[in-house]
């Protein structure tokens, strides 16, 4: 039985509404693709022409395939994890698959993922024109104050200009950006004042990233990140900022990184919080995030939209995907070199000591790079952390929902003193 309505009339309202939609007009331009969704019983195909589609069947680089039962989760209102999007979809539901010519998926991801938006819309019943995103849109707090600096340090024996800023007083909190981000993930904790009132979050950019500068005479898309480097970082910012016993807070690579700190500095912090960390992250480098033919600042963000829970608000979301889109060239790819690449702690996180510096990890529902199996699995074997998955939360928690993550991050604040 189909998922999608099999009312010959449904295909036709569904490529009229994409062609007066506002988001698919805005990327219109001089290219052309077509492509099809596909299951058991039911083949849609859509074609562009010059940027708009087109009434006429072409011939399709590629298809997705996914089972009736699949896209049945998918229409869903609130999808169960790792069936919101395609990406999701492939990673995780062995049902689906994509054939044909991945690299121009990889293109024209952000096409599909705006078609399947419009027909989920549609085929839930609900009214034209189709929101610009399908996420809730809530009334959050204005970004508050905060105080910005520029440090000069030396990492690996190059001068960089590192930027760097705080708001709120109170203990310090080190607050550490995802991969191809920057500091202003943490805009919004920092306005929250049931935080900051006891707290003060200090937030920097690492070298390449934001406002900080590259490695002096290096060329664009030279970066790489490891592990002693990215240590090394950290360790000179604590100093250069005068952090006294702060407690660490870091996502994704950032989380990642704070298990080895809990290995190699216990002694520097009064508590760590991994958010999607686990000992190894495989099957995360993709060649479309520097290449040559693919646009990175529309790849990029695409390749992570899929990570942010289907409930986490629209205006942070979109605030993710723009703070991706800015990334210099191949400094995701650069960063991934650590993330799914240098960093594997299978054979040493079982050393960690939590009474020597107290360990929380924390991961969302919807993470489908960590999920929150892998990083219940490396807490097992670290003795006493304390692990805790978030329910409505995907990959970016300070980032994609603050207001939801902020009751989770307020309790294991308390929780350290």
């Amino acid at each position: 039985m189909s998922a999608w309505p099999t009312d010959p009339a449904f295909l036709a309202t569904w490529h009229a509404a994409c062609a007066g939609d506002t988001v698919l007009n805005d990327l219109s331009g001089p290219w052309s693709v077509a492509f099809a969704l596909a299951e058991d019983e039911t083949t849609l195909p859509f074609s562009f022409v010059n940027g708009h589609i087109s009434p006429d069947p072409a011939q399709a680089a590629f298809t997705f395939h996914a089972p009736p039962a699949v896209w049945a989760k998918f229409l869903c209102p609130i999808p169960p994890r790792h069936h919101h999007v395609i990406l999701a979809m492939l990673a995780r539901v062995p049902e689906t698959r994509l054939s044909g010519d991945l690299k121009t998926f990889a293109q024209y991801c952000h096409i599909v993922r705006r078609v399947l938006e419009i027909g989920k819309h549609l085929a839930s019943g609900s009214p034209q024109p189709v929101p610009a995103s399908l996420r809730p849109s809530l009334p959050l707090p204005p970004i508050g104050p905060r105080i910005a600096h520029t440090s000069e340090m030396v990492i690996q024996g190059q001068p960089h200009r590192i930027a760097w800023e705080e708001a709120g007083q109170g203990r310090d909190v080190l607050c550490l950006h995802t991969a191809g981000s920057d500091l202003r993930q943490f805009h919004r904790l920092m306005a929250d004042e049931r935080i900051t009132a006891t707290h003060r979050l200090v937030a920097f950019d690492l070298p390449w990233h934001g406002r900080s500068s590259p490695t002096p005479g290096a060329m664009p898309g030279s970066w790489s990140l490891n592990t002693d480097l990215y240590v090394e970082i950290i360790m000179k910012f604590v100093e250069t900022a005068a952090l006294q016993s702060p407690i660490v807070l870091g996502a994704s690579m950032s989380g990642e990184i704070c298990l080895e700190l809990a290995l190699r500095h216990p002694e520097t912090f009064r508590g760590i919080i991994a958010c999607e960390a686990t000992e190894q992250v495989p099957n995360r480098q993709t060649p479309w995030s520097f290449h040559p033919e693919i646009n990175q600042s529309l790849f990029v963000p695409e390749w992570i939209h899929g990570l942010m829970a289907p409930q986490s608000p629209a205006e942070c979301a979109a605030e993710v995907l723009w703070h991706y889109a800015q990334g210099g060239p191949g400094v995701f790819r650069g960063d991934i070199d650590f993330y799914a690449g240098d960093w594997n702690a299978t054979d040493r996180v079982h050393r960690i000591d939590t009474t020597l510096c107290p360990l929380i990890m924390l991961t969302g529902e919807y993470d489908y790079s960590c999920t929150s199996e892998m990083s219940q699995a490396t807490a097992s074997k670290i003795p006493g952390v304390r692990f805790r998955a978030m329910s409505g939360i995907g990959h970016f928690p300070f980032a994609e929902n603050p207001p939801l993550f902020a009751e989770y991050l307020l309790a294991e604040l308390g929780a350290l003193g």
